[in-house]
C-alpha cells in the first residue's frame, strides 16, 4: 500500500568529495523518492549537523561511504508515504529515524522499523537534538556506565551536543558533574548545577583530581587522542571510562582507521589489567549487523526513553541555531567553529 505523495521536488545536499563546507552542493528538482516494501518515505522537518559529518567531509569518518553521497546522520519529520507490507496507521506521524547518512534532503526513505514515534508536544527541532546525541547519552551512561545517584562523573565537552544531553541525564540520575569547557560555556554550566573546568588551561587532569581526589565514577570522552589516558587514571576504583570518539585527531592527515584502532588497541589492553577499571569504546551502531532486530528494539527503548525524559523535565533542548537546508556550509561552519551550545539544526 502507498500513500499519495506531495509533487515537490527533491532538494538534497550532496557532499562531492573533501572540501571546505562551502564546496557543499544543493541538488534541487530531482522525483521525490517512492517507498519500496517495508520502507517509508518521510517529510524532512528537522535534521542536524553532528561530529560525524565534519568528520566525513574532511573523509575521515571511521565507515562513511565513497563520495559522493548525501550526509545527514539523523532526521525527524512526518511519514509521507508508505511501502508495502507497512502498518497503514503509520502514514502521518512525526517520526524521528537514526540513519548515518541520507538526512540532509527534504524527503528520505528509511525503513520502516527504524522509524520511532515522536510524542505528541515535542517539535520536531527539539525532538531533533536528542536523536543521535540523546541515545548516545542514554546508552553510555546506563548501559556502559550504569551511574548511580551520589557519584560523580566527568563529561568532557559539556557544552556540545553529546554533552549537553549527557550533563542532563546524569543530574536527572543523581550524579554529580563536572564539564570540562572553554570559560565562555563555564556560567551556563554552573547555572545546571555542573563544575566547570577549562579545557585550554592546561593539566585538566591535575584540577579535575583536585576536585575529585579519589577518582570519578565515569569519564565520557569524545577527544581521544593523548588525553584519553589522563581520562583513564581519572576513574576510582570500580569506575568506567566511555571513549566514544577522537574529536582531536579530527584535523589530522593519514589513516582514517589508525585513531580508532588505536583507541580500541588502548581499550583492550586497559581491560586486561587487574584493576577493577573499565574502558569501552562506544559505537551507537555496535551490534547491528549482528542481530537488526535487537538492535532496533534496544535503540527503540532507548530513544523513546530520552523523549520521556524531555517531557518529564529532565531534559531542556539544547538548539545552538537553526538554518535552512540551502544554508548547510553556514550550518557547518557553526558547528565546527567550537563557539555554541547544543546542536545546530537544519530545516527544510
Amino acid at each position: 500500500m502507498e500513500v499519495a505523495m506531495n509533487t515537490e521536488g527533491l532538494v538534497e545536499v550532496v557532499l562531492p568529495g573533501t572540501v571546505e563546507p562551502e564546496g557543499l552542493q544543493i541538488r534541487r528538482g530531482g522525483a521525490v523518492p517512492a517507498p519500496g516494501p517495508g520502507q517509508v518515505v518521510i517529510k524532512m522537518e528537522a535534521t542536524g549537523v553532528s561530529f560525524a559529518e565534519q568528520q566525513m567531509r574532511r573523509g575521515r569518518y571511521y565507515d562513511q561511504p565513497p563520495f559522493p553521497f548525501v550526509p545527514g546522520y539523523d532526521l525527524v519529520g512526518t511519514v509521507e508515504a508508505i511501502g508495502e507490507g507497512v502498518e497503514p496507521g503509520l502514514a502521518g506521524t512525526r517520526v524521528a529515524a537514526l540513519i548515518k547518512v541520507g538526512g540532509w534532503a527534504n524527503y528520505v526513505v528509511v525503513d520502516a522499523a527504524d522509524a520511532v514515534e515522536v510524542p505528541d508536544g515535542i517539535a520536531a527541532a527539539e525532538a531533533e537534538t536528542l536523536v543521535i546525541n540523546g541515545i548516545t547519552a542514554w546508552q553510555m551512561l546506563h548501559r556502559k556506565a550504569r551511574v548511580r545517584a551520589g557519584q560523580t562523573v566527568v563529561v568532557h565537552g559539556a557544552n556540545g551536543g553529546v554533552g549537553s544531553v549527557l550533563v542532563q541525564l546524569a543530574h536527572a540520575a543523581g550524579a554529580k558533574v563536572i564539564g570540562t569547557a572553554s570559560t565562555r560555556h563555564h556560567a551556563a554550566l554552573r547555572e545546571q548545577g555542573v563544575t566547570p573546568v577549562d579545557y585550554r588551561a592546561g593539566n585538566v587532569a591535575a584540577r579535575i583530581r583536585e576536585l575529585a581526589p579519589g577518582g570519578v565514577a565515569a569519564v565520557f570522552d569524545h577527544v581521544g587522542g593523548r588525553g584519553i589516558s589522563d581520562s583513564w587514571r581519572l576513574l576510582a576504583p570500580g569506575g568506567t571510562l566511555v571513549s566514544y570518539g577522537s574529536a582531536s585527531t579530527r584535523d589530522d592527515q593519514g589513516s582514517k582507521q589508525w585513531p580508532v584502532l588505536k583507541l580500541l588497541g588502548r581499550v583492550w589492553l586497559w581491560n586486561t589489567l587487574p584493576n577493577r577499571r573499565h574502558a569501552y569504546f562506544y559505537n551507537v551502531w555496535a551490534g547491528r549487523a549482528l542481530a537488526k532486530s535487537r538492535f532496533r528494539a534496544r535503540l527503540r527503548a532507548d530513544l523513546t526513553q530520552v523523549f520521556a525524559a524531555l517531557q518529564h523535565g529532565d531534559i531542556t533542548p539544547k538548539i545552538a541555531a537553526e538554518l535552512p537546508l540551502t544554508r548547510v556550509a553556514d550550518a557547518l561552519r557553526l558547528a565546527e567553529s567550537g563557539t555554541v551550545a547544543g546542536k545546530v539544526v537544519l530545516t527544510p
